[in-house]
């Protein structure tokens, strides 16, 4: 059952939703202790007693409570109240980098600006040894105080692999994330499936293979690419599609020559990370 304004779960009174669907709510409330507005992501009751779900939240609490960078939403606190599991998180006002690509491509001075905020949050997540595994244009919000990297949800603790090691199938855990609970694109993965929006995922983990930091810099110059060009790099409509356009046959375009304006740094940039070099996990 959703939670109605003036709720109060311990000292947060629930103010308005922000976002819900099938594994969760999120909704705009007051820190009455110290007269702020946070977020509050709650795993629904009738999912309470999901063991996996709450070690999903208690994954997600811990991820991002070992980050603390400007650049990434910062969580206040984690609870229970009644059978309610919630997390308390940094309330963002503005707009996700989704929502302003639906306006086409960005100036390229904004691509830098937002470009730099975001690798310098992932360098910090992969210097502590986390990997995102979801990065993409719904999960940075646009802030007045700049780029905010956000769900930490399927993010964990790297798990170093061999450099060739892409082996048999091993899928990645489902996840919850807010990205999931607010945006009808973004759908809710199954057990047993690879988690993420395909078409920002590395082919290798598409494959099977484990994330690493490696796939974490494929999706970001996924992100940067489309903030050149204003198109996804791969817009393949499954995931069979977009391993095979991954191929070094079927490589993205060269954003240059979309977006004839921008020949300079960020293109580069963008192109280097979708091909990345074989460089030992954890290093962005």
């Amino acid at each position: 059952m959703a939670l109605i304004p003036g709720t109060k779960l311990g000292p947060y009174e629930i103010v308005s939703p922000l976002g819900a669907g099938g594994m969760g709510e999120v909704y705009r409330a007051k820190d009455t202790r110290l007269d702020r507005t946070v977020a509050i992501k709650v795993l629904p009751s009738h999912l309470s007693s999901d063991l996996e779900l709450k070690q999903r939240m208690e994954r997600e609490a811990r991820a991002i409570s070992a980050l603390q960078h400007t650049n990434i939403c910062t969580l206040h606190d984690i609870g229970a109240q009644d059978g309610t599991d919630f997390l308390v998180m940094e309330y963002l006002e503005g707009q996700t980098l989704a929502d302003r690509l639906t306006k086409g491509a960005l100036p390229l001075d904004q691509v830098l600006k937002i470009g730099t905020e975001i690798g310098l949050a992932l360098d910090k997540a992969h210097q502590q040894g986390i990997v995102h595994r979801d990065l993409k244009p719904a999960n940075i919000m646009l802030t007045k105080g700049g780029a905010k990297l956000m769900d930490f949800g399927l993010a964990k603790p790297e798990i170093t692999v061999a450099p060739t090691a892409i082996g048999p199938s091993t899928p990645s855990m489902p996840t919850m994330t807010i990205a999931a609970l607010t945006s009808a694109t973004s759908p809710l993965t199954q057990k047993g499936s690879i988690v993420g929006t395909f078409q920002y995922i590395a082919p290798e983990v598409l494959q099977g293979a484990e994330a690493d930091a490696r796939s974490d810099i494929f999706s970001f110059g996924c992100v940067l690419y489309e903030m050149v060009t204003g198109r996804r790099a791969f817009d393949g409509s499954s995931r069979a599609g977009v391993i095979d356009i991954s191929q070094p046959a079927g490589r993205a375009i060269d954003p240059g020559h979309r977006a004839p304006a921008c020949r300079d740094a960020a293109p580069a940039l963008a192109l280097r990370a979708l091909r990345r070099y074989r460089r030992a996990p954890g290093r962005a």
